[in-house]
């Protein structure tokens, strides 16, 4: 992959790839983090990407792989602050975050991702286990499990009656 095509597949790619694992994920700096720290591994190895041929799927997975580490770090900074009497409880300011974020960010990690891959980065079971180095079986149950944990928790706007009907 040439400099120009790469930066042609940044272009077109970096939108899709953010808003993916912005759903994966539930926040969207972090998103945007993990997703440029991707790309910035993907630019020495664009000439292998190419020859692969997946290239927005390995930049899916070291973005993934990327956030699994800081919260990795994040564990362990908190068992530390929770030794020695961490800092004082300070709200956080109030993000307003999309209906379906909130309601993936009730799954587990791992149903959230399979979720994602294939509602909204449209990938087949197969696919999805291919990236994730997950069965076909296990695939099939994160998102049969994940479904019904997102019924209960999202309401359809389009089975409501009309207020006064």
């Amino acid at each position: 992959m040439t400099v120009e095509e790469f930066e042609e597949f940044y272009e077109h790619a970096v939108r899709r790839l953010t808003g993916q694992l912005y759903v994966m994920l539930g926040d969207l700096h972090e998103a945007q983090d993990v997703v440029q720290e991707a790309f910035v591994r993907g630019w020495s190895r664009r000439r292998q990407l190419a020859r692969d041929g997946a290239p927005e799927a390995w930049i899916r997975k070291v973005a993934w792989r990327l956030a699994v580490s800081r919260w990795r770090g994040l564990r362990r900074a908190e068992d530390a602050w929770r030794r020695h009497g961490g800092p004082p409880d300070v709200a956080g300011p109030d993000t307003g975050p999309v209906e379906l974020v909130e309601a993936l960010r009730e799954l587990s990690p791992q149903q959230r991702r399979t979720v994602t891959l294939h509602y909204v980065c449209d990938l087949s079971v197969e696919q999805i286990a291919a990236e994730t180095g997950l069965s076909g079986g296990t695939v099939k149950t994160h998102l049969s499990r994940g479904r019904a944990a997102l019924a209960g928790r999202l309401r359809d706007p389009y089975s409501e009656e009309a207020p006064g009907v």
